[in-house]
């Protein structure tokens, strides 16, 4: 089996770690080269595209150099290759975030109106309905008018007791039984 070609290892010391936070232009060229081919190795199993694989490279390289700059980063030259390697992870995941929270969708995609009900469920709702107004039909008038007032048309308790000459615990009896003769009437229409 064929491998990946070896790279040459590089000990960092206190001088070069030094002569990268100074901005030294022959160290960080040095660093992007070395830390470049590290990283592209690492991201071509974890990135699609040499475009990710370049913005992720770039964005670790950027990071690395401002967290040095503001000597908050690596407090010893040996771990610049864990601190460059974890960094570089933090990228990958903040891609792979980023990319799940957006998806394309194709051109010709019409996602329903979730303000409106399905097909489905608007057929099941007018059923619904067909069921709930034969079950008020078949109810005595007086116990189909107090349904209708109070559930329907959303009359005041009140003014019901008024138009039907009765007190509110009379007319909660009156609504009790109403509300049972209708629960039997309308699991008598779904059975059907």
């Amino acid at each position: 089996m064929v491998g990946l070609p070896r790279l040459p290892r590089h000990e960092f010391d206190r001088a070069y770690l030094e002569r990268l936070i100074a901005g030294d232009p022959d160290t960080e060229a040095h660093f992007t080269r070395y830390f470049g081919d590290l990283l592209s190795l690492k991201l071509r199993s974890r990135l699609r595209s040499r475009e990710q694989i370049e913005d992720a490279k770039q964005e670790t390289f950027a990071r690395v150099f401002t967290s040095l700059r503001r000597k908050s980063g690596v407090k010893t030259p040996e771990a610049l290759g864990a601190f460059v390697n974890s960094v570089c992870n933090n990228v990958v995941f903040e891609m792979y975030r980023s990319g799940s929270r957006t998806v394309a969708l194709e051109e010709e995609f019409d996602a329903a109106d979730e303000r409106q009900p399905g097909a489905d469920s608007a057929i099941a709702a007018g059923e619904d309905r067909e069921r709930v107004r034969a079950a008020l039909v078949a109810l005595p008038t007086k116990e189909r008018e107090l349904l209708t007032w109070l559930f329907f048309e959303g009359r005041d308790k009140d003014q019901v007791c008024r138009d039907l000459h009765v007190d509110r615990d009379y007319l909660r009896v009156l609504l009790h039984r109403a509300k049972n003769r209708f629960r039997e009437r309308f699991v008598q229409e779904y059975t059907e």
